[in-house]
């Protein structure tokens, strides 16, 4: 992991632990695992102001391109829950990779539990599109 943990802006983290409680019940029993882990993850978290964020770090509305083992590369934008749009690869922060990239950066290896078994993820590229910087908390 290119920073030692995961990092996340101070908005974008108050929001992101809001969402996790109000979804901790989850029905889905890979979906429920993904979200344990990330929240064990978010307790070691390095949590920054908008204006130390790094660039390459993955946060809301980012678009990420990884790879898999198998070679295969996607390009993916991690949203809030209500903006997920599978057609359009926007993937809510609520599902298994959603929460496998948030808070991780370009050039980071993941090693995550996915529904179909554990992956080995490349991320290749990160690039930042409206951030929630504008959010309430």
């Amino acid at each position: 992991m290119k920073y030692g943990s995961l990092i996340l802006e101070k908005k974008e983290y108050v929001y992101l632990k809001r969402i996790l409680n109000i979804s901790g019940y989850a029905e889905d029993h890979e979906v429920q695992k993904s979200l344990m882990k990330l929240a064990e993850e978010l307790k070691s978290a390095h949590i920054v102001d908008e204006k130390e964020m790094p660039y390459d770090i993955i946060r809301f509305n980012s678009k990420v391109t990884i790879v898999f083992e198998s070679g295969l590369e996607k390009t993916l934008q991690v949203v809030i829950p209500m903006e997920k749009d599978f057609s359009k690869n926007k993937i809510s922060v609520l599902t298994p990779m959603g929460s496998a990239l948030i808070g991780y950066s370009k050039d980071d290896t993941i090693i995550w539990d996915f529904p179909g078994g554990k992956q080995h993820l490349k991320i290749t590229n990160v690039t930042q599109e409206e951030t929630l910087s504008g959010i309430d908390v």
